[in-house]
């Protein structure tokens, strides 16, 4: 019996770390700058009727960009259950992806213009690119790790927790 208390008390402190205020107070922030962010693009995106085509496609992106990072602050804080990093496997996977986004704009704009200031936003590119995969791959980590000792937990009581 004590080994089972022992356990549920395990599961408790598991499902505490992931639902902690510091991570909660991280997602309002990640949501009222995502949003923030998305209103001012948006704005002015439909104030400047006279912009260029690739200037509406960037503003396209960057819309679908910040709207995807509110969805998942909303998310995170909504849910009720267990993240288990879950969270932070999905936002290093958006990390990824739209940091390669930007890469590749950055790439075709050094290719067409040859400037000095898309080899500098190639650059930087480049580097959050490689941030943002060493933190999925942390997060994938901690995602494993979680889940492993979630099922060890789980055989110590002999049931499922949610």
């Amino acid at each position: 019996m004590n080994i089972q208390n022992d356990s549920i008390a395990k599961i408790r402190k598991l499902a505490g770390g992931e639902l902690s205020i510091k991570a909660r107070l991280g997602y309002v922030a990640l949501l009222l700058a995502s949003t923030a962010m998305t209103t001012v693009i948006v704005s002015l995106w439909l104030t400047e009727s006279h912009l260029p085509l690739r200037a509406g496609l960037a503003f396209g992106a960057m819309t679908l960009i910040g709207v995807s990072w509110a969805a998942l602050s909303l998310w995170a804080l909504t849910t009720r259950r267990i993240l288990l990093a879950r969270d932070r496997v999905i936002a290093g996977r958006m990390a990824v992806t739209f940091s390669a986004v930007f890469v590749a704009g950055a790439a075709a704009a050094t290719w067409i213009a040859g400037s000095v200031a898309s080899f500098g936003a190639l650059a930087t590119g480049t580097l959050m690119l490689g941030v943002a995969v060493r933190v999925l791959s942390g997060a994938r980590r901690r995602f494993a790790a979680l889940a492993e000792r979630r099922a060890e937990l789980e055989r110590a009581i002999g049931g499922t927790a949610n």
